[in-house]
């Protein structure tokens, strides 16, 4: 294994950071450094961006409309994004459903939907959650019930994130009750314009309706808007949920953050002297580093084996834990970092056009709501503590 890059690997990384240099709008790379929430129009315009370079589905085959990117290419591209400030792909459609369509969907699912991801015309969201199972995904209660060539959908959808823009929704329903929990469910492609189709916001604690409820209320679905075979759909579950977790180690995530809390340490004093200068403060900040170089060189090796063909396993649950550990230790000591400023957190300032007055400096106005934000890092794709059950039997055979 070659943890080194070749030139031709540097070159390919050099041609991605003159790409965001040109083409990344200044506007958009500002609202992510600062912290600013992106709108739909936002996301929506990078998204068309990068399609016309032919770089939005970095993961997918040529054949489909992707970049057709081998493993190394795509952390190279993920990496440049977040050291340039760019608005982060929204993995729904491209990092999600994609993959599944094109290992398990029919040519006419690839044919139909695959083109209108890439071109914005579809914004996907997850259905897999539900009251009572979240982590415990087998117990999902939502179930369609054939009738000739529809299935009649009911129950609820919980934490869908930015469902409230979606159009579409992927689901794991319920088609029969026989067997083990985990068979017996199926994987729909659901209009969320539907009859019977409703959103309702959640509110979190930062004060952004970033999730929400959806409710299904005799949901008239089309068969053939099933992806694979009936019953079958735990399959297809665990193949998208390999893809959400390898990608939400947040690598680039945690770069980007360890580098704002180090401009922060600088700036703030500490008894006369820059905040970096202290001792305690500087050795909480080499012990987070020293945790992000060992979890950078274990998604190296990963990315690695990825490169030859293998698929990654428990690797990606291990991925998911360490990265949304150093990512909230880092949130929590950058709030600690601006003592004082994190009690005023004043959401309004973040909003594009905001009167409010500023009460905090600029770096510190959305240290807080991202503090709070990410107390979910270690709750969704699977808890922080299913992963570590994962680990125990695939690795460690307990």
């Amino acid at each position: 294994m070659n943890l080194e890059y070749t030139d031709e690997q540097l070159a390919f990384r050099q041609e991605v950071r003159a790409f965001l240099e040109a083409e990344l709008p200044e506007s958009l790379s500002a609202k992510v450094k600062s912290g600013k929430t992106l709108n739909k129009s936002d996301i929506e315009q990078w998204h068309a961006i990068l399609n016309k370079q032919g770089w939005l589905a970095g993961n997918w085959p040529k054949a489909y409309g992707g970049a057709g990117w081998n493993a190394v290419q795509r952390h190279l591209f993920e990496e440049e994004m977040t050291g340039a400030s760019a608005p982060r792909i929204l993995p729904f459609g491209l990092a999600m459903l994609g993959p599944v369509l094109q290992e398990f969907g029919s040519a006419e699912q690839q044919e139909y939907y695959l083109p209108k991801v890439l071109n914005g015309e579809h914004w996907w969201c997850q259905g897999y959650s539900e009251p009572g199972a979240g982590s415990d995904l087998a117990s999902l209660k939502t179930r369609a019930e054939r009738e000739g060539d529809h299935y009649i959908v009911n129950g609820q959808k919980t934490w869908t994130t930015l469902g409230q823009h979606a159009n579409m929704i992927f689901c794991l329903v319920r088609t029969a009750k026989e067997g083990k929990p985990q068979e017996g469910i199926s994987f729909l492609l659901i209009d969320m314009n539907s009859e019977g189709v409703s959103v309702r916001p959640i509110v979190l604690i930062d004060g952004e309706p970033e999730v929400n409820e959806v409710f299904f209320d005799n949901v008239k679905v089309p068969v053939a808007n099933r992806v694979g075979e009936e019953n079958k759909g735990w399959t297809y579950a665990k193949y998208l949920l390999t893809h959400e977790r390898t990608n939400i180690a947040g690598v680039g995530f945690a770069v980007a953050g360890l580098e704002s809390l180090k401009r922060i340490a600088r700036t703030e004093q500490s008894k006369g002297r820059p905040l970096i200068e202290n001792p305690y403060f500087a050795a909480q900040i080499a012990r987070i580093e020293i945790d992000l170089m060992a979890m950078s060189t274990t998604n190296l090796r990963v990315i690695s084996k990825a490169a030859a063909g293998q698929a990654p396993g428990a690797e990606s649950s291990m991925l998911k834990v360490k990265g949304s550990e150093i990512r909230q230790a880092i949130n929590a000591l950058t709030r600690s970092a601006i003592g004082s400023y994190a009690m005023p957190f004043v959401s309004e300032e973040l909003e594009p056009g905001s009167n409010a007055l500023p009460v905090v400096p600029d770096y510190a106005a959305s240290v807080t709501g991202a503090y709070f934000n990410n107390r979910k890092l270690s709750i969704y794709g699977g808890s922080n503590e299913i992963q570590r059950s994962i680990i125990s039997k695939a690795l460690l055979e307990l």
